[in-house]
């Protein structure tokens, strides 16, 4: 059984105003699979977690992540996790 790669693409394409649609047809991949992986319902491969990072212009780890992320507002204004 595989672990759940968590995930802040929802975040970052709705700050980027991306849609799944652009998004999907810039990786090559369905619009409902990137919805899938937004939700949790389906682990990205490695290959397209670097292709989806790389169309952010971000490193993979801002992405994806086997621990959940702390939220950005905590990150941003310097709380400790709870």
């Amino acid at each position: 059984m595989s672990e759940q790669v968590h995930n802040r693409l929802a975040v970052v394409r709705a700050e980027r105003k991306v849609s799944r649609q652009a998004l999907a047809e810039a990786v090559g991949a369905h619009y409902q699979t990137i919805g899938y992986i937004e939700r949790g319902q389906y682990n990205p491969s490695l290959d397209l977690a670097l292709k989806i990072s790389t169309f952010f212009g971000l490193p993979v780890e801002a992405l994806f992540s086997l621990e959940p992320f702390r939220p950005l507002t905590d990150e941003v204004y310097g709380r400790n996790q709870p």
